[in-house]
């Protein structure tokens, strides 16, 4: 192994998103998000109002302590850093005509830190936290009208920072619309409410937006380059009967969809049939086709925590109740505490099978392991975490990462999910803790948020350093 596996100029950084970890939910002239009434994440339905439960509308106060966190990303010599804009900071209520220049000048200041440090900013334009009042007003994505507030909310930013960032991504994790709509879309009727229908138009609705994003962008600064971001999820049939082989093929049609219109601007042939026989009748105003095909991405981002096993007769087999998109347990696989299964190879394909389908550049923009965390104190006197699980997750997914980089894959970047400890998506915990900095916050809410380096902090502080050398000691 040498060391030009991972190429001059790999983007090494960490990845965080604005409504787990910024706090300051109502400061500044901030709007509420959907965040802001979901205190247990997906796991049970929104309150009416903010609870002091919810432990997002604090975060880890990155609002008031971003420079001294952005700090010490650039002492690990973070190449980019991923976050998002929360839209609420720019429209508080998503439909009004000017923005709030408060929002405005948070992340200005945000991006001048990065970039003093020569850190790239890699800035998510929506990340599950559409805000409230389209959620309520317009139920979200399902209303084409969230276009237009959307085009106006991201050709605000683009002109704002069209000198200070260069990486864009125009939604997180897309296709988790159709399994958390309100999380995920800002769809206020009730998941058990909505028919495919509402679902696949309210699909639509994102990836017109995101194709006009990308044509907004790059008008404003062609050097721009955007892209779109899915949840990953290899599936495996879980034995050679050809039912379970089709079966699987079938539930990774489900995720390529949203790429493959992302990429080529169109609906592909497997997604028309699937709407024929379910009855769904995409509605396309004028210009959508046209649009979808002549703004298709620069590059394709996503997140990859787990692969699945899929089989035509799940029912015989043991769920896979910790995956994020179902399936049936893998019984090759080792899982996390939160029942996520773990598979490094399973990064190695989906990034050869990603590269095989489009031959466009990739970009692993969430990778990492969510474990409860203990402090102790250290040789040094220091307080610290001993975090060898996630070294150990980290190292040999990376070493797939290099595999699939000598199988040919062009891969410009990695950034590790939750660099530093932020609230969970999923289940809002603190101690579901994925970052290389700990940081003081209880799931009760208590705690000093001090930060605090874990062990991992030097460990990934040498694989920046050695462009991923380090890796194969």
């Amino acid at each position: 192994m040498t060391e030009t596996t991972f190429p001059k100029g790999f983007l090494w950084g960490g990845a965080t998103a604005a409504n787990q970890y910024e706090g300051a939910y109502n400061e500044d002239g901030k709007g509420l998000s959907v965040q802001d009434i979901m205190p247990n994440g997906i796991q049970t339905p929104p309150t009416e109002e903010p609870t002091p439960d919810n432990l997002k509308l604090i975060g880890i106060d990155f609002y008031h302590r971003y420079k001294e966190d952005i700090k010490l990303f650039a002492e690990m010599g973070f190449k980019t850093y991923r976050t998002s804009i929360a839209w609420s900071r720019i429209f508080p209520n998503g439909d009004e005509t000017e923005p709030n220049e408060a929002g405005l000048a948070f992340y200005d200041a945000v991006f001048d830190e990065c970039l003093k440090y020569g850190i790239e900013p890699l800035i998510t334009l929506s990340h599950y936290e559409t805000p409230l009042h389209l959620a309520r007003t317009y139920n979200g994505w399902a209303n084409r009208d969230l276009i237009d507030f959307y085009e106006r909310y991201v050709t605000t930013v683009f002109n704002r920072y069209k000198d200070k960032v260069k990486y864009w991504l125009t939604f997180n994790e897309i296709n988790s619309v159709l399994h958390a709509p309100f999380m995920s879309g800002g769809i206020n009727t009730p998941k058990e409410d909505l028919t495919e229908q509402d679902l696949y138009q309210a699909v639509h609705h994102e990836l017109v937006a995101s194709a006009l994003a990308t044509k907004i962008g790059h008008e404003i600064n062609p050097d721009f380059q955007i892209g779109c971001m899915v949840l990953a999820m290899p599936a495996y049939p879980m034995t050679p009967n050809p039912e379970d082989v089709l079966s699987a093929r079938h539930f990774e049609n489900s995720n390529y969809l949203f790429s493959d219109i992302h990429v080529r601007g169109e609906y592909p042939g497997y997604a028309k049939r699937l709407f024929k026989e379910k009855g769904i009748e995409i509605e396309f105003a004028e210009g959508d086709a046209e649009l979808l095909k002549e703004n298709t991405v620069d590059f394709i981002s996503f997140s990859y925590y787990m692969s699945t096993a899929i089989a035509a007769n799940p029912e015989e087999y043991d769920s896979g109740v910790g995956n994020l998109l179902g399936g049936v347990n893998n019984p090759y696989l080792e899982s996390s505490e939160w029942g996520w299964q773990i598979d490094p190879v399973g990064l190695r394909i989906v990034l050869n099978d990603f590269w095989d389908r489009y031959q466009k550049p990739l970009f692993i923009v969430e990778n990492g392991l969510g474990a409860k965390d203990v402090l102790v104190e250290g040789a040094d006197g220091e307080m610290t975490v001993e975090d060898d699980y996630r070294i150990d997750y980290l190292e040999k997914h990376l070493q797939q990462v290099g595999e699939a980089i000598k199988d040919g894959v062009e891969l410009m970047g990695y950034t590790t999910w939750g660099c530093i400890d932020l609230v969970s998506a999923s289940t809002a915990e603190l101690s579901k803790r994925y970052g290389f900095i700990y940081v003081d916050r209880n799931d009760d809410g208590s705690g000093t948020l001090n930060r605090y380096k874990k062990k991992s902090f030097n460990w990934y502080k040498e694989v920046i350093s050695t462009n991923g050398e380090s890796l194969y000691k």
